[in-house]
């Protein structure tokens, strides 16, 4: 049985059993394992925005921060970010968002890549069920970390069921990214854009361990897809792997 620790859990009521076709688990899995290399390979870049939004309450104070930043993909493993606007608390802008964007861009590489990955290898998967939305249907699993690796998380995947693609996850990091932090829980979202499936919103709470919470939210817009292998209906890019949890978690010190 495993223990998972969410931001939010879908009852049996919400849950319909009928509403897309039945598959085992390990089917679902593997279909997205097989549509995310598929589609890893058809993105070949894209130009997007971001607005990054941080509260922190605490022993500290409550203080605030913001970045508008242009982020650039090309693939197969490469990020860059240009700030457009700053503004609020210099000490969370220089030490906690910026640094932000160094994490996402050091879970590039390939080795963290490869521990960032959905994949039996990483992760044990149950089907807690299948969702029913006016947005499509969705398999809904449950996911808890085979090791202790910070780039894993324990919690829920949204699985579309037409396109077998991610498109929602709440849970939290297998392992605290920072020894001030003593408890996060994050909700990430995707969404189809020009028949990408694209980050769309992320949000996390943060506990810090002295006292006090800090709220993070990342909205991103504007997509413009600069770069693709072979036209697709139904290819969606750079969603083979799940966020690198220190990538959207603020640590406020």
């Amino acid at each position: 049985m495993f223990l998972l620790t969410l931001l939010a859990t879908v009852s049996l009521a919400d849950v319909d059993v009928h509403s897309a076709p039945q598959l085992s688990t390990d089917v679902i899995v593997q279909k997205l394992m097989a549509a995310n290399a598929e589609r890893s390979q058809s993105l070949r870049g894209y130009r997007g925005k971001r607005v990054y939004h941080l509260d922190y309450h605490g022993i500290f104070g409550s203080h605030d921060a913001g970045l508008q930043v242009e982020a650039t993909y090309t693939a197969p493993d490469h990020k860059d970010f240009k700030v457009i606007s700053q503004t609020g608390s210099k000490i969370l802008i220089n030490h906690v968002l910026l640094k932000l964007l160094s994490s996402e861009q050091e879970a590039q590489e390939e080795q963290n890549r490869k521990e960032l990955e959905i994949s039996p290898k990483n992760y044990n998967f149950v089907l807690a069920g299948t969702e029913h939305t006016p947005q499509g249907d969705f398999y809904v699993l449950s996911v808890s970390p085979k090791g202790k690796s910070k780039y894993l998380y324990r919690g829920k995947l949204w699985v579309d069921a037409r396109d077998f693609a991610m498109a929602r996850m709440q849970g939290e990091p297998a392992k605290n990214p920072s020894v001030w932090v003593s408890h996060t829980q994050i909700e990430y979202r995707w969404a189809k854009i020009g028949g990408f499936w694209l980050p769309s919103h992320n949000a996390s709470e943060t506990d810090v361990r002295m006292g006090g919470r800090a709220v993070l939210t990342i909205d991103y817009s504007d997509y413009q897809i600069t770069g693709v292998n072979r036209p697709s209906a139904h290819t969606s890019g750079e969603n083979s792997t799940l966020p690198n949890p220190a990538a959207v978690t603020p640590d406020p010190h």
